[in-house]
C-alpha cells in the first residue's frame, strides 16, 4: 500500500443532474481500451482541488476542507454547454467568482498537505495510467487558480457532446480517492452545503 493517497476535493451533483452526466456518458460512442464511463463508480463531479496527500495526514487535511466549508452555502452553477480537451468531453461550468473563490480556498488550505511523489500505488487498486499521475502531479501549476475551468467530465469521443445550458444548485462536496482516468471512485467524506 502506498503512503500516499491521490485525493480530489469536488462539489457532488444533485441525484437529477448525476442522472443527466451518467445518460451523456452512456451515450458517447465506444472508444478503443476505454473505460471512463459515469455511474455508480465513477462519480460525476466537479473538481475544486485534487492533489496526493500522505495517508498519515489525510484527517488533518480533511480538518482544513472543513474549516474551509464550515460556513459555505450552497451554491447556484451554471452548465454553459459541451467542452472537449485533447481526449476529454465535458459539460463545462461557468466560472463565476463564487465558484473560483471556493476553488482557491481550498487551494490555499490543502497547500501544506501536498505531496509531490505520486505514483499509480496513491490511486484506488493502484490503477492509474502515467497521465493521470501527471495530471494530479501538475493539477496546482497547470490546472488551479488563473487555469481552473470547472467542468463535469464525461468521457472520450472525438467530438463534444451537446448539452443544453441549466442551472443546478451545489449542496454537496466531497473528498475523493481518484481512480483511473482521474475519477471519483471512493468517496472519503462529505460536507453539505448549509
Amino acid at each position: 500500500m502506498s503512503d500516499l493517497l491521490a485525493l480530489d476535493v469536488a462539489f457532488l451533483l444533485p441525484p437529477d443532474v448525476a442522472a443527466r452526466a451518467v445518460a451523456l456518458s452512456a451515450a458517447l460512442p465506444p472508444a478503443k481500451d476505454d473505460e471512463l464511463r459515469l455511474g455508480p463508480n465513477h462519480l460525476p463531479h466537479v473538481t475544486l482541488t485534487q492533489q496526493f496527500v500522505r495517508v498519515d495526514e489525510l484527517d488533518a487535511a480533511l480538518a482544513r476542507v472543513d474549516d474551509v466549508l464550515r460556513e459555505q452555502p450552497p451554491l447556484l452553477l451554471r452548465v454553459t454547454g459541451g467542452g472537449k480537451g485533447s481526449h476529454a468531453v465535458w459539460m463545462a461550468i461557468e466560472s463565476t467568482p463564487d465558484v473560483i473563490g471556493l476553488h482557491e480556498r481550498l487551494m490555499e488550505a490543502l497547500r501544506g498537505y501536498e505531496r509531490p511523489a505520486g505514483t499509480a500505488a496513491a490511486f484506488v487498486d493502484g490503477d492509474a495510467r502515467v497521465r493521470d499521475v501527471l495530471w494530479v502531479t501538475g493539477f496546482r501549476l497547470k490546472s488551479s487558480f488563473a487555469a481552473f475551468a470547472p467542468h463535469v467530465t464525461l468521457g472520450h469521443a472525438e467530438e463534444p457532446t451537446h448539452v443544453e445550458p441549466f442551472d443546478f444548485t451545489a449542496t454537496t462536496v466531497a473528498a475523493c480517492h481518484l481512480g483511473r482516468f482521474c475519477t471519483c471512485r471512493r468517496m472519503l467524506r462529505s460536507w453539505p452545503l448549509i
